[in-house]
């Protein structure tokens, strides 16, 4: 009998995963229960690669949503809708990967396939989560955004304005979430470089995410056209998946 994708916790998976949530507090309780789940996977309990990327997404979707509350953003119904869609791409990818569907996309499937070891280092295992999420599933997430609320992706609006507020968010989060996953010497070469590596990583974030709105401006233009639509996709995929691929390797150790 084959063993279920997710050992003792698959049925806690696939429950959780059996619906999307409708609002961004409701995306933060998935994701917490999520986390709660990952942390009893075995054999790797308590530093399961993908616990470390969900640890960071959820830290930063909290801190989106008390700035929600606070009225920090221009338009609250882009910035909720905005992060309600791309949730429910990792949520996708987590339910396709239960299934054990071949439609699993490649960029999430190569941090997938570490749960049962060997083992990675928490550091590279979070980054090859971002790189998915925002290489690859940020682009759609603000098509379909875009396309529910009949606006589009216009540099210098409101909505573009308020997406680039989140980097802010990232920002001020690197510092405190980064050294979190660093053992006690590399804390000792973290405080001689300095805010170096903190500036780097949140300088890296930023660009990431405006190639991301870039890609969405690319894809919205094609829209319409299934060809050239599975073209962009196929296409943002397998360079997610490559990044992955070699975040998680020895090389990616580095990030350490």
């Amino acid at each position: 009998m084959t063993e279920p994708v997710w050992g003792p916790v698959h049925q806690d998976v696939a429950d959780l995963l059996a619906d999307h949530p409708a609002d961004v507090p409701a995306v933060v309780d998935h994701l917490a229960t999520l986390q709660e789940v990952l942390v009893r996977l075995p054999p790797l309990q308590e530093s399961c690669p993908l616990a470390d990327f969900n640890a960071l997404y959820l830290t930063i979707t909290s801190r989106v949503l008390q700035r929600l509350y606070d009225g920090s953003f221009a338009d609250p119904v882009f910035l909720s809708r905005l992060d309600v869609e791309f949730a429910a791409r990792y949520f996708d990818a987590l339910r396709l990967w239960t299934e054990s569907s071949p439609y699993t996309p490649q960029a999430w499937s190569c941090l997938f396939e570490r749960m049962q070891g060997p083992d990675v280092r928490p550091l590279p295992a979070a980054a090859a989560g971002v790189n998915a999420h925002i290489n690859f599933d940020l682009p759609f997430a603000l098509v379909t955004t875009f396309a529910y609320l009949e606006s589009e992706p216009a540099d210098g609006g409101d909505q573009h304005r308020d997406y680039l507020q989140i980097n802010e968010i990232f920002a001020e989060s690197i510092p405190t979430l980064r050294r979190g996953y660093l053992d006690r010497w590399q804390l000792i070469i973290d405080t001689l470089n300095g805010d170096l590596d903190d500036w780097y990583q949140g300088e890296l974030v930023e660009y990431t995410r405006g190639v991301a709105w870039r890609n969405a401006q690319r894809i919205w233009r094609v829209r319409h056209d299934t060809h050239a639509r599975e073209y962009e996709r196929s296409r943002l995929d397998g360079t997610a998946a490559r990044l992955g691929r070699l975040l998680l390797s020895p090389l990616g150790a580095l990030l350490q």
